[in-house]
């Protein structure tokens, strides 16, 4: 993995991980918690929608949108396993 393809994961991260941390209020993990959070939800938001066959082939945009969509579901998780333990 070159250097410019590991910054564009942590920007992309960074990006879906501040919004989902928006749309889900209270569940910001600050910006690392957040760009981690985002890059998790990046690879689940495109196993999930592979899996779907649900493609969004938007380029950038849409990368973004499914890696904030991934992110989400993610902090859901948490959020539901925080409330269950």
């Amino acid at each position: 993995m070159s250097l410019e393809t590991l910054l564009i994961w942590l920007l992309i991260g960074a990006i879906a991980g501040s919004l989902a941390g928006i749309i889900v209020k209270g569940y910001g993990f600050g910006l690392v918690g957040n760009i981690v959070v985002g890059i998790l939800g990046a690879v689940f938001g495109g196993w999930l929608f592979g899996a779907l066959g649900l493609g969004l082939s938007f380029g950038i945009v849409g990368t973004i949108l499914g890696a904030t969509m991934g992110a989400v579901l993610v902090l859901l998780i948490i959020r539901f396993v925080r409330r269950a333990s």
